[in-house]
Formats: structure tokens, C-alpha cells, sequence
């Protein structure tokens, strides 16, 4: 019988906990026989905003988008490589504008049947619920969402997984 969850989209924004995310995502569309979609989104609000506090001048911007651009594809990169060490074959989706919005557009344009995403900050307020990007694609995705937390007990099963 094959699995109900056909598609697994997993969000990365850079760091260690972004690669333990990307290898419980390969674990799991290992196990599922499922297709892997692995995005990343260059934060163009983010750089809206410096822009405007004027931190940069228009040049400066356009130089850290190109590199933010290039940092995603060398994760992209290193996770289809992760993904081909065991078999999976990742697709990789570079976005750029407002993250959570861009996650939800791929979900909706891929028919992703589950998402999944690094381990939550801790909110120090409830405003806080409605700046942080991981909060906003949590609460606004329209499909299940797992968020992934445990980094030995992962790092164990995807070493144990064979390729």
C-alpha cells in the first residue's frame, strides 16, 4: 500500500540544526517511499528592512542578497548530497521574498503532504508569535507539520540508515 504522505517539503535557514532537520526528512522519505522537496528562502524582507534603517545602500543589498543566494544553494547543495549518500533523490526550491509566505506558496504549488521544520525558538511574548518566521509557517501551513527536535537520537538513525 503506498503511503498517504507522497511529498515532504523541509524548510532550511542555515546552521547545525538545519542539516539535523534535512537528515530526519531524508530519514523519513526513506521510510515513506516519499519524493523530497528541500527549500530554502533568501529573507528579502529582511533586507527590505535594512535597506529602509539604512544599514546598506542599494549596492551593499544587492551584494548580501547574492550572497544569502549563494549560502542557500551550498545547503541545498550539501543536503541533495546527504539525501544521495542514501538513496534519496532532493529536489531543491530557492525562493526569495516574505519566508513564510514563500513555504506556504510551495506547499500549495508542490502538494506537499507534510512539512517539516527545525525545532521552535522559544517566544519570550506573545507578540513575539507574530514576528518569527518559524511560528508564522507553523501556524499557517496547510498541511501537517512536523517540527523536529532530538539531535543524537537523528543523527543515530540516519548513520543507521542504509544508502
Amino acid at each position: 500500500m503506498a503511503s498517504p504522505i507522497r511529498k515532504i517539503l523541509v524548510t532550511i535557514a542555515g546552521g547545525d540544526i538545519c542539516i539535523i532537520t534535512a537528515k530526519y526528512a531524508i530519514c523519513m522519505a526513506k521510510s515513506l517511499g516519499s519524493e523530497l522537496f528541500v527549500q530554502y528562502v533568501v529573507n528579502m524582507k529582511a533586507l527590505e528592512d535594512l535597506l529602509r534603517a539604512r544599514v546598506f545602500v542599494k549596492i551593499e543589498s544587492m551584494g548580501y542578497e547574492r550572497e544569502l543566494e549563494e549560502q542557500g544553494n551550498r545547503y541545498l547543495t550539501n543536503i541533495k548530497e546527504l539525501a544521495a549518500a542514501k538513496g534519496i533523490k532532493a529536489n531543491a526550491v530557492l525562493s526569495k521574498g516574505i519566508i513564510h509566505d514563500e513555504v506556504v506558496k510551495t506547499i500549495q504549488e508542490l502538494g506537499i503532504d507534510m512539512l517539516i521544520i527545525g525545532e521552535l525558538k522559544e517566544l519570550t511574548s506573545r507578540k513575539d508569535s507574530f514576528y518569527d518566521e518559524g511560528e508564522r509557517i507553523f501556524r499557517e501551513a496547510k498541511c501537517p507539520v512536523l517540527v523536529v527536535k532530538g539531535r543524537e537520537e537523528i543523527e543515530r538513525m540516519y548513520e543507521g540508515l542504509p544508502g
